[in-house]
């Protein structure tokens, strides 16, 4: 199964992947696009015969999203779609623009040049991306450029709280590009973290990662 929007070689390239991890990513992306809906429950029987893989590592692709905080499995009953409230998101999007500050200015103190190289070059790869309109992958590599930025604080409490938050608000992230000029906004906010990064100016790239978080909330408070 293909995984879009990463980076041939690059930092947060996937070597090799499991039938489960594999089928994990099917699943994921079908919630973040929305064909699996919030609330909903998932078609187990259905769903592995769509993929044409065994029950076994289906399930294990189940308890992965459910670690992630994506589904819920419920004993004997299946999974279902996590469903979150204005409230949880408004909360996850508030922490995570404080973490996210942070992490911006400790990477631009941290981080060597060959790092600061490697993310400038991923924005540059979400921008050709942004360009044809592959929005999909587009999501996916900037998600790896805000996970990639978390490790190179070199803090790793920094890093597991942004991991956790970051996986509960993957739809979230998805649907507040889903109109033009919301996509275009983000964009632009993702320009000014590259030139306040290539100046290795942390105060200004924390300000505009936090900044960006809460915007957010404002493109997808009216579809939560």
């Amino acid at each position: 199964m293909e995984n879009p929007g990463v980076v041939a070689g690059g930092p947060v390239a996937i070597r090799k992947q499991t039938l489960h991890d594999q089928v994990a990513n099917r699943i994921r992306d079908l919630i973040i696009e929305g064909y699996l809906e919030p609330g909903s429950r998932i078609d187990e029987t259905g769903l592995i015969e769509q993929l044409e893989v065994s029950r076994t590592p289906f399930r294990e692709a189940l308890r992965t999203l459910a670690a992630e905080g994506l589904v819920i499995i419920r004993p004997s009953k299946g999974a279902v779609v996590r469903k979150l409230t204005p409230q949880d998101v408004f909360s996850m999007l508030e922490v995570l623009a404080h973490l996210e500050k942070l992490a911006g200015k400790l990477t631009c103190e941290r981080a060597s040049d060959d790092d600061i190289t490697a993310l400038m070059a991923l924005h540059n790869e979400m921008l050709d991306l942004y360009e044809k309109r592959e929005r999909l992958a587009y999501y996916k590599l900037n998600q790896a450029f805000h996970s990639r930025l978390a490790e190179l604080t070199g803090n790793e409490t920094l890093q597991e709280m942004q991991r956790n938050i970051q996986a509960r608000l993957k739809r979230i992230r998805f649907i507040g590009n889903r109109s033009p000029d919301y996509w275009a906004a983000a964009v632009a906010e993702h320009e000014q973290m590259a030139q306040a990064l290539s100046r290795r100016d942390g105060d200004a790239l924390g300000e505009v990662m936090a900044r960006h978080l809460m915007n957010t909330w404002e493109r997808v408070k009216d579809s939560v």
